[in-house]
């Protein structure tokens, strides 16, 4: 096993590489900075530094203040164990500031938005920003889609033949970053190509290391908010069942009128439960304590308020075919490696006729599926034996942080902070003093930054409202039980 895995990340180092072993110094056009750029190119234009790279081609090229930002493909092998038999076109965007300084590797685990946008991290470092498609998802999917390599080992080498590709140019230091799904990405990413990256920085990431052991999401809804808040949810979410007969008949109006369908779920009954089922979590995972008045009161509420409240903190439009479409790789991931929550809710009793349903019932029939549960136990292994320089941000009211990567002895150099009072959008800057400053010092050493800006421990560039948006939009595109 140890002699096969040596030998596949051997064959994606050398096909990453091809053509771009020979480095030469020039300057750098935008900024006057010493850089190394590709012996095939004669260019000191980065755009063209980019595109000198084998298998690398712009689509296209958007401007912003202090920023080069550039939407790319980039072609990678199908399954990185057998890189001859076939490539697809991988999405990417470099945000490109300064060859000088380092750069962030981030990618949400879903799509890519092709909006320019900066990381905390980014932000933190002051440094440019590689973004990366997740494999599978629309446009870069392979074709045919042969989904048995989508896998969390294929999706990292994609990671890594990116950084080798552009390495070349961007030489300072590196660190590796997401949200949720994203930084779930980045510590499998570090888990598998250790020597990459110079550091983690991984928000909001679950850790499911035992599919059906579950019961740290139940104690968590048990205990999250004040008793009047939860008791005001449950209610409206009981009563959403409760009248289930007359608000089905607008959700099936709504969906008549919109075109949706309900193949893969299998009926608008089952789909209209997910998303009722999906309104607590959803409650606590986007927003928070200080919106709980905002919920009508169950036993006043007309069916219009039950209707609208369930639909704008979980989102009709999640469970029908067009709502499911675009999530089908993270639902077959979820069936096939990462795991999904199941909770009880006691008090939906008797009301509820199908329970949580397991990510594959979200999976269109057609495709194969079979769970690997040693998957998410090796990662969970790893880092707590082997993390180095790995950051961990939690919010501390995210019904998502109830399993959470933990560090044992053999961890180094690494840390699992908690947001107080924070949702699913938990940041650096959300933390207590304390831990706010070790965690933004610690990721400006990761990146290389010189000792007095360490030591001050604040971000090197300003927020900017128009680049620094706080929610992840490549993942949250609708609602629904999704990290």
């Amino acid at each position: 096993m140890r002699k096969s895995l040596r030998w596949a990340l051997s064959l994606s180092v050398l096909i990453g590489t091809v053509g771009s072993t020979g480095v030469a110094t020039a300057a750098d056009t935008e900024t006057g900075s010493a850089t190394v750029v590709d012996s095939q190119s004669t260019s000191t234009d980065i755009k063209d530094r980019i595109l000198a790279i084998p298998g690398m081609s712009l689509i296209e090229e958007k401007p912003y203040a202090g920023y080069r930002y550039f939407v790319l493909n980039y072609e990678q092998p199908i399954d990185h164990h057998r890189p001859w038999a076939g490539t697809f076109q991988q999405r990417i965007s470099i945000l490109h500031k300064d060859t000088s300084r380092p750069t962030v590797f981030r990618t949400s685990g879903y799509g890519l938005s092709t909006t320019p946008s900066r990381t905390e991290p980014t932000r933190i470092i002051d440094g440019n920003q590689v973004s990366m498609e997740y494999r599978f998802f629309t446009p870069s999917r392979p074709q045919p889609a042969d989904w048995s390599k989508l896998n969390i080992w294929q999706a990292a080498s994609d990671q890594h033949r990116i950084f080798q590709a552009l390495k070349g140019i961007y030489g300072q230091k590196w660190l590796s970053t997401g949200a949720s799904k994203g930084g779930m990405t980045a510590t499998y990413y570090e888990r598998f190509y250790p020597r990459d990256m110079d550091g983690v920085v991984a928000y909001v990431a679950p850790n499911d290391v035992v599919n059906k052991e579950d019961s740290a999401y139940d104690r968590f809804f048990e205990t999250v908010g004040t008793k009047d808040c939860r008791d005001r949810l449950n209610a409206l979410q009981r009563e959403a069942l409760v009248r289930r007969e007359p608000l089905e008949k607008k959700y099936k109006a709504w969906a008549e009128s919109e075109g949706a369908t309900f193949n893969t779920v299998g009926s608008l009954d089952k789909a209209y439960e997910a998303v009722v089922l999906d309104f607590v979590w959803g409650f606590w995972q986007y927003y928070g304590q200080d919106v709980c008045d905002q919920i009508p009161v169950a036993a006043t509420a007309s069916d219009d308020a039950v209707y609208e409240t369930i639909d704008a903190y979980s989102g009709w439009s999640a469970y029908t075919d067009q709502g499911l479409e675009y999530y089908t790789p993270y639902y077959y991931q979820a069936a096939t490696e990462l795991g999904s929550p199941t909770i009880k809710q006691p008090h939906l009793k008797g009301l509820s006729r199908y329970g949580y349903q397991p990510a594959s019932s979200f999976v269109p029939r057609e495709i194969p599926m079979k769970f690997k549960p040693q998957a998410m136990r090796d990662v969970d292994d790893w880092v707590r034996k082997n993390a180095r320089q790995m950051l961990f941000v939690y919010g501390g009211n995210d019904p998502w942080g109830s399993e959470k990567f933990r560090l044992g002895k053999g961890a180094r150099d690494s840390y699992v902070y908690v947001a107080p009072g924070a949702n699913h959008g938990a940041t650096v800057a959300g933390l207590v003093d304390a831990e706010r400053e070790n965690a933004t010092a610690r990721i400006l050493a990761w990146a290389g930054v010189p000792a007095p800006a360490v030591a001050a421990a604040k971000p090197l560039a300003r927020f900017d409202a128009r680049i620094d948006r706080p929610v992840d939009e490549d993942a949250t595109r609708e609602h629904g039980l999704r990290p």
